[in-house]
């Protein structure tokens, strides 16, 4: 089943980029019902959700017009992000198909047996009976505290979700070259969507070109690279402070972190911004306002210099990942 995304086509009109004005509206105008073949470009991330106030967050974010909510059960906050889509959808007036959801299987669930059991906990945690896209969080299998690459078999299994109706669409995330074009041989439903670290630190320019090509849509996480503290704050600068972001925000009137979404957004990707801030949420959806010139994005596509992955565990997990990707092995290496 294709999947498309919600937008008008990306306007660059007389040199300026801009977030698709069809974007299922921040106007205050009254939503179409959302069909699961459409997926917002700006969703709300919660991984890392303060716990003390993370459904307040999830319901705030839906009523400041957030429609695209990623989840996975390894974040450890499902019941709570679940209460929050209650919590907004009541003060919206929306319905559940109004919202994408988005989850995630853990590594400890792979396998066909635990398939069943890992979305029906997810489903009951969220307090909804379908997820609009479900992903292999990693291509990696967890047993024993033993981890093997693997996820063909679990794949398989997850297939018949789609049967049973309890998923809509089917992705992976962080899989690398060889991985994906290992799974496209083995099955007859390819993903519709594949997650990854993008930002304008580590660009991955051909490998989205790939997906386009063989129509998977790509879910940028981290769009503002090592913001989140869990991060080792080191080189390069964080991103948000960046000189270049910072001039750019300005000239514009925008914030760093409307132009760090909008260059994601105008590359085609959906981008996944999670912050616990009222503020910030506010300031997130208001990238849909901000233009950016071409002249910006071609100074931001020049921070890809760094070439720098922050979410790299296979040194920690003991396996191989990102093969055949920049900076496969998690470390960054300033062009001259």
């Amino acid at each position: 089943m294709k999947l498309t995304v919600s937008l008008i086509s990306l306007a660059v009109a007389s040199g300026a980029l801009a977030p698709p004005s069809g974007q299922i509206p921040f106007t205050g105008e009254t939503p179409k019902p959302m069909t699961r073949e459409f997926i917002p470009l700006l969703g709300f991330g919660t991984w890392n959700l303060d716990r003390s106030n993370a459904s307040e967050a999830v319901s705030f974010a839906i009523q400041s017009g957030f429609r695209h909510i990623d989840c996975a059960a390894a974040y450890g906050n499902e019941e709570l992000v679940g209460k929050g889509i209650a919590d907004g959808l009541a003060k919206t007036g929306l319905s559940r198909e109004d919202l994408w959801i988005t989850s995630k299987l853990w590594n400890d669930h792979h396998g066909a047996k635990n398939v069943p059991i890992a979305i029906a906990t997810s489903l009951e945690k969220l307090g909804i009976d379908y997820l609009d896209l479900y992903h292999i969080h990693w291509p990696v299998s967890s047993k024993d505290k033993k981890n093997h690459v693997g996820y063909k078999s679990t794949y398989a299994a997850m297939t018949k979700l789609l049967e049973t109706g309890q998923v809509k669409h089917l992705g992976v995330c962080n899989f690398s070259p060889y991985q994906l074009d290992d799974l496209l041989n083995s099955t007859s439903h390819p993903p519709s969507v594949h997650q990854m670290e993008l930002h304008p630190y580590l660009q991955q320019n051909e490998w989205i070109d790939w997906h386009s090509k063989h129509g998977i849509h790509v879910t940028a996480y981290s769009p503002f690279a090592g913001a989140n503290p869990t991060y080792d704050p080191g080189e390069p600068p964080q991103l948000l402070h960046n000189d270049v972001t910072q001039r750019i925000a300005k000239k514009r009137n925008c914030t760093p972190a409307q132009v760090l979404l909008v260059w994601g957004i105008s590359r085609g990707t959906s981008v996944i911004p999670k912050s616990s801030h009222a503020d910030r949420i506010v300031e997130n959806v208001g990238a849909l306002t901000c233009k950016l010139e071409k002249s910006d994005v071609q100074e931001l596509d020049g921070l890809g210099k760094w070439h720098h992955r922050f979410v790299n565990p296979s040194k920690s997990w003991g396996v191989d990942l990102y093969e055949g990707l920049e900076d496969s092995k998690g470390k960054h290496t300033k062009s001259a």
